[in-house]
């Protein structure tokens, strides 16, 4: 399943240069994930509940067009990577411009975290399964653990 949002794009997310400043990409790229799971019916409560959260180790963007003020785009969201339990994940967002031409791919590596003892987990069965409803990169690889 595919899985992506358009956004109107807000003045605060230009800079001096009247282009979409370099966090902004990652701070719809966070959003896209949010919504991603509340459209599988995880919800920041259930996070609370399970007492589990997500995590990120890394977020590598890279920049290939500007997307200039006024402009609306679309992120979607790919697994480019995920290990045997769903304990770690990778995933890659792709920003478009209105056109549809890629504008950025954000790269994001990360895990579940037990918001309690604030160790990596395996996350509860409701968890393991939501990366795998969404659809992989061509080049999706299992990410393998050192247990």
């Amino acid at each position: 399943m595919s899985f992506s949002v358009q956004f109107k794009t807000r003045w605060a997310d230009f800079d001096a240069n009247i282009h979409m400043r370099h966090t902004a990409y990652n701070d719809y790229a966070a959003e896209l994930r949010l919504r991603f799971f509340k459209e599988h019916n995880v919800t920041i409560q259930d996070f609370t509940n399970e007492n589990v959260g997500p995590i990120l180790f890394e977020e590598n963007t890279k920049f290939l067009r500007e997307i200039h003020m006024g402009t609306d785009i679309s992120v979607n969201l790919k697994v480019l990577g995920l290990s045997s339990k769903g304990e770690r994940w990778k995933i890659q967002h792709e920003v478009f411009n209105e056109e549809g031409k890629l504008s950025a791919i954000i790269t994001v590596y990360g895990a579940w975290l037990d918001l309690q003892k604030r160790k990596l987990t395996v996350p509860p069965t409701k968890f393991q399964t939501i990366f795998n409803k969404v659809e992989k990169t061509e080049d999706f690889k299992e990410i393998l653990l050192n247990n």
